[in-house]
């Protein structure tokens, strides 16, 4: 469960990170600050998180390059003996945050040349410079060909002659897209959702009618803060949990680069994974299941044509959940991180509960927190939030498996699917 106690002076830090000068001692958090803030202005949902993992990537990539310790992402990568961490650090954020965020230049160009400023000027500073260019490079052209930018082919189910709503579902190119280290996206596919027949279903209708609704009487006022705390979606309600583990005493900048990214590729191939679910099942939503009379469990419900959820619904199939999807990734990178380690209290900030952060007292706690919200929201159900979780985690031991291990033991990059 979330402690919850006003926190305005770190609410500022998570989410007006731009305005802070990067400390080398924390340089990968300082400037994922910035990313994040840069990256919050494409919009809710998927792409920024994909944006995220291709900034974290080049940032691994190019302070791994001038302190080797893990194996590369990209082999081609090689850095000037002696090139500057902090400004390779500064100029792959600054390379892949111009080119993915154009319309936010003014704002990461100023974060840069004040990080710059306090670099000594010399070869080191320069070679750090080209460094993080040419890191970013890469993943920018690797992304380039991942296929999130193909064609929208997106086709309703329907009847000819049947109206159905026209706006575009979100990301329907997203199941068709490349992974970092997935080998494809239907890797994690889970079975169906529950039948309809099903006391699994009639359970779960049951309780988000209850909880879900906008005007509930049965959800709690805590309850409600959950709910509106996770109806933000974006990377910076994400990252700033990461903090914790990234200043444990003794973690290096290379091990913090390494786990930043980590967490970007596997909340970005998680939610791969979950849109090809989504698309593959296309499974009704609250809002259309409660106003609708059906069959559930072993007897007929009855419409409520007047039910609406707490928050608007995602634009998206819901089967299965995406934010359980993306909280399990994380969850299961900082599991695999900790092991064996005392794990510190985890906290974050939404801008959608102003001026309240949160805190866990486990990465159990905080998976758990974000699966509850959604059926609190009314936009999911239990069995879908329980199943999303478990591909997360899934997906977020691959990664930290595969990704970037140690030199001694780096192992091979493909991997079967291990059982859900």
């Amino acid at each position: 469960m979330a402690l919850r106690r006003s926190w305005p002076s770190l609410l500022a830090a998570f989410i007006l990170g731009v305005g802070l000068a990067p400390a080398r001692a924390d340089v990968i958090g300082d400037w994922n600050q910035t990313a994040c803030e840069v990256v919050a202005k494409a919009g809710p949902g998927a792409p920024g998180h994909r944006m995220m993992a291709i900034v974290q990537l080049a940032v691994f990539e190019a302070v791994n390059s001038i302190e080797p310790r893990y194996a590369p992402w990209m082999p081609q990568m090689t850095a000037p003996p002696g090139a500057s961490v902090d400004a390779a650090v500064a100029a792959a954020n600054r390379a892949a945050l111009v080119a993915l965020m154009p319309a936010e230049k003014a704002t990461t160009e100023a974060v840069y040349q004040a990080a710059l400023k306090a670099l000594p000027d010399g070869a080191a500073k320069l070679d750090g410079i080209a460094t993080g260019e040419k890191a970013a490079a890469q993943v920018l052209a690797r992304a380039a060909a991942d296929g999130a930018g193909g064609a929208d082919n997106y086709q309703w189910q329907t009847a000819p002659g049947r109206y159905v709503p026209t706006v575009i579902p979100a990301v329907p190119t997203w199941p068709r897209r490349k992974p970092w280290v997935m080998a494809r996206a239907d890797q994690f596919r889970p079975g169906p959702p529950p039948d309809l027949a099903s006391d699994v279903w009639a359970r779960d209708l049951q309780e988000v009618r209850a909880l879900g609704a906008k005007n509930s009487t049965t959800r709690t006022a805590a309850q409600t803060d959950i709910a509106r705390f996770w109806e933000e979606t974006r990377p910076l309600v994400y990252y700033p949990v990461l903090k914790a583990v990234a200043q444990m005493p003794g973690r290096s900048v290379v091990q913090n680069a390494r786990l930043y990214a980590a967490v970007g590729l596997a909340i970005d191939d998680a939610l791969i994974a979950v849109f090809d679910a989504k698309y593959a099942y296309n499974f009704w939503r609250p809002i259309t299941a409660i106003r609708v009379e059906h069959l559930a469990g072993g007897s007929k419900t009855v419409a409520d044509l007047g039910w609406t959820p707490f928050i608007a619904t995602p634009m998206h199939p819901e089967y299965p959940c995406a934010h359980c999807v993306a909280s399990g990734a994380l969850g299961a990178v900082l599991r695999e991180e900790t092991r064996g380690q005392a794990v510190p209290r985890l906290g974050s900030a939404s801008p959608t509960l102003p001026g309240i952060a949160h805190e866990w007292d486990s990465i159990d706690a905080f998976m758990a927190e974000v699966s509850m919200a959604r059926i609190y929201d009314g936009v999911h159900y239990r069995n879908s939030t329980e199943v999303g979780n478990r591909i997360g985690m899934a997906v977020g031991a691959l990664v930290q498996q595969r990704f970037a291990a140690p030199l001694a033991t780096a192992p091979a990059r493909t991997a079967e699917k291990p059982g859900l």
